[in-house]
C-alpha cells in the first residue's frame, strides 16, 4: 500500500498555534508558567502549544464559573436571549471554518475534509440547542384542590465540568456545551492535551459571540494535573466526560461520593450484523466505512462484523477487496479517507491487539503492519478472519483501523454474540427482512441500533450506551433538560387550616 504524500499546494504552518486557557473572560497562562507543545502525529512538527494547568489554576476557573452562574449574568437571562448568543456562535464557527478545520486536523492526524464536515456539522448542533432553550419548560397542576397550585420548575444545575477526548474534539465539546449553556448553567472545559486547538480557538468565538465573562471557561494540561483536580472540586455541580471506560469508573465513583449528577459517554465495541438477504454492495460499503473512518479511533467504530455462515467467505472477500482501495496518508491530502494514528502510545497498543489475535490463532487477512513512511504514525487498514468471541479482539476496543470478523448461523445466535461484550454503544443490521431487524434491533442491548445504514447522526435522536459504554444521554429534546435540577413549588391560596382543628 503506498502512502498519499503532502499535496504540492499545501503549506504546512511555520510556527505552531499558541493557545491560552480561558479562565473569567481572560486568556491567561498558567500559574506555574509551564507549557507543552503538540507535535502533528502526520508530520511530526510543532503545530499547537499550551499552558499545563495545575490544582491552582483549575481552583480559580471553577470559582469563576461559580461566581458567574451566582450573579445569574447568564441563568437569568430569557431564554431567547440566550438562544441568541447560541446562533452567533453557529455563523462564527461557519466563518472560521477553515481554520478549525484545519487545527483539528493537523492536532488529531484525521483527513481534512473530514474535519471540515465534522466542523460545519457542530453549528447544527448550536442552532439544535438554541431552539432547545427557547421550549425548556416545566408543568403546573391545578387538580390539586381549590386552594392548591402546583407548579414544576426546570432550573440549571449551575457549574458543568466537561471533560473532552482527543478523537472529536471539537465536535464532542458541541454535544455537551450548547446544551448546558441553553438551560443557563456556566462551564469549566478541560480538552484533551493531545488536540487542545479547537477548544482554545472556540473560546474566542463565544467571547466574540456575547457570552459573559466567567460564564465557559477552559484549562488545558494533562488528565491527573487539570481533570482530576477539576472532576474532585467541590464547587462542580455536575461532570460530563466523554473517554475510556477506565476513566470514566474512576469519575463515576467520584460523583458518587460527592453526590454530584455524572453523564458519561465511553467506549464501545460495536457490530455489524449481516444477512444473506442483505444489500450487498451497501452492507460492504457500510463496513468498509465503519470500521475504517477517523481511523477507527470512533467510539462508534463498527470494529467487528457478524456475518452469517452462509455468505461469511463470500461477504469478507468483498470487503477485503474494497478495503485494499482505500486511501491512507497525509491528512491534507484531498483523496485521503484514513490519516495518521493520534500517538506512538495509540499506535503501539493496536499493534498489540493485531499481535495478540495472531497468537490467539485468529489470521490477519489484510494489512497488520505499520507502514513505513519518512515521518508520521500510519497503519494500513487491517481485517482479522478466524476470531472466536473468547478473544480480546472480538470483546476490547482497539480504537484503530482494525476489523474483527465473525460468523453466525441464525438470528439467536447474532444477537448473543452481539451481547457478547461489557459494551452497548450502538450496532448495527443488514437485511431485507424487517421482521428479522426488528427482532434483533430490539434485543440488542446498545444504545443505538441503525438497520440497513450505519453511522447517522442527527442532534434529534439521543445518543449514549448501555453497560460500560456509559451513562446518560447526550442530544435528542431532552438534551437541555439534563443540565437542569427538577424543583417543585406548591402555592397555597387563601387561609390554611391549623392543623390541630377538626376537619
Amino acid at each position: 500500500m503506498t502512502l498519499l504524500n503532502t499535496p504540492a499546494n499545501q503549506t504546512l504552518p511555520a510556527e505552531p498555534f499558541v493557545g491560552q486557557m480561558l479562565i473569567n473572560g481572560r486568556f491567561v497562562e498558567a500559574m506555574a508558567g509551564k507549557r507543552d507543545t503538540r507535535f502533528s502525529p502526520a508530520h511530526q512538527i510543532a503545530v499547537g502549544s499550551y499552558p499545563q494547568a495545575q490544582a491552582a489554576d483549575v481552583d480559580l476557573a471553577v470559582k469563576a464559573a461559580r461566581t458567574a452562574f451566582d450573579a445569574g449574568i447568564w441563568s437569568e437571562i430569557t431564554a431567547a436571549e440566550r438562544a441568541d448568543v447560541l446562533l452567533k456562535v453557529a455563523d462564527l464557527i461557519l466563518r472560521d471554518l477553515e481554520t478549525l478545520a484545519l487545527q483539528e486536523s493537523l492536532e488529531s492526524g484525521k483527513p481534512l475534509v473530514q474535519a471540515r464536515d465534522e466542523v460545519k456539522g457542530t453549528t447544527n448542533l448550536w442552532r439544535y440547542a438554541a431552539a432547545l432553550a427557547r421550549t425548556l419548560h416545566g408543568e403546573s397542576y391545578n387538580t390539586l384542590g381549590k386552594d392548591m397550585l402546583g407548579v414544576v420548575l426546570k432550573q440549571p444545575i449551575g457549574v458543568v465540568a466537561m471533560i473532552t477526548p482527543w478523537n472529536f474534539p471539537l465536535w464532542i465539546l458541541c454535544q455537551k456545551l450548547p446544551f448546558a449553556l441553553a438551560a443557563g448553567c456556566t462551564a469549566v472545559i478541560k480538552p484533551s492535551e493531545l488536540t487542545s486547538g479547537t477548544t482554545v480557538m472556540l473560546g474566542k468565538l463565544l467571547q466574540e459571540a456575547g457570552v459573559p465573562d466567567g460564564v465557559v471557561n477552559i484549562v488545558t494540561g494533562l488528565g491527573p494535573d487539570a481533570g482530576q483536580p477539576l472532576v474532585e472540586h467541590e464547587g462542580v455541580d455536575m461532570i460530563t466526560f466523554t473517554g475510556s471506560t477506565r476513566v470514566g469508573r474512576a469519575i463515576a465513583e467520584v460523583g458518587g461520593r460527592q453526590l454530584k449528577k455524572v453523564a458519561l459517554e465511553l467506549g464501545g465495541k460495536n457490530p455489524q450484523i449481516i444477512f444473506p438477504d442483505c444489500d450487498w454492495d451497501a452492507a460492504v460499503d457500510a463496513v468498509v466505512f465503519g470500521v475504517y473512518f477517523n481511523a477507527g479511533e470512533c467510539c462508534n467504530s463498527g470494529s467487528r462484523i457478524l456475518v452469517h455462515e452462509a455468505i461469511a467467505e463470500q461477504f469478507t472477500a468483498a470487503v477485503i477487496d474494497k478495503a485494499k482501495s482505500v486511501a491512507v496518508g497525509d491528512p491534507l491530502h484531498p483523496d485521503c479517507k484514513v490519516g495518521a494514528i493520534v500517538s506512538e502510545a495509540q499506535m503501539n497498543g493496536i499493534l498489540s491487539h493485531i499481535d495478540a489475535a495472531r497468537k490467539a490463532g485468529a489470521e490477519v487477512r489484510l494489512g497488520g503492519k505499520r507502514l513505513p513512511s519518512g515521518q508520521g504514525y500510519y497503519l494500513e487498514p487491517t481485517i482479522i478472519t478466524g476470531v472466536s468471541p473468547e478473544m480480546p479482539v472480538a470483546k476490547e476496543e482497539v480504537f484503530g483501523p482494525v476489523l474483527a470478523v465473525l460468523t453466525f448461523k441464525d438470528v439467536k445466535d447474532a444477537i448473543q454474540l452481539a451481547n457478547s461484550t461489557c459494551y452497548g454503544l450502538s450496532a448495527a443490521v443488514w437485511s431485507k427482512d424487517m421482521d428479522v431487524c426488528l427482532e434483533t434491533a430490539r434485543a440488542i442491548k446498545a444504545g443505538t441500533i441503525w438497520v440497513n445504514t450505519f453511522l447517522d447522526g442527527y442532534a434529534e435522536l439521543p445518543f449514549g450506551g448501555f453497560g460500560d459504554s456509559g451513562l446518560g444521554r447526550e442530544l435528542g429534546k431532552s438534551a437541555v433538560e439534563d443540565f437542569t435540577e427538577t424543583k417543585t413549588v406548591q402555592l397555597h391560596i387563601g387561609p390554611r387550616r391549623h392543623w390541630w382543628l377538626p376537619k
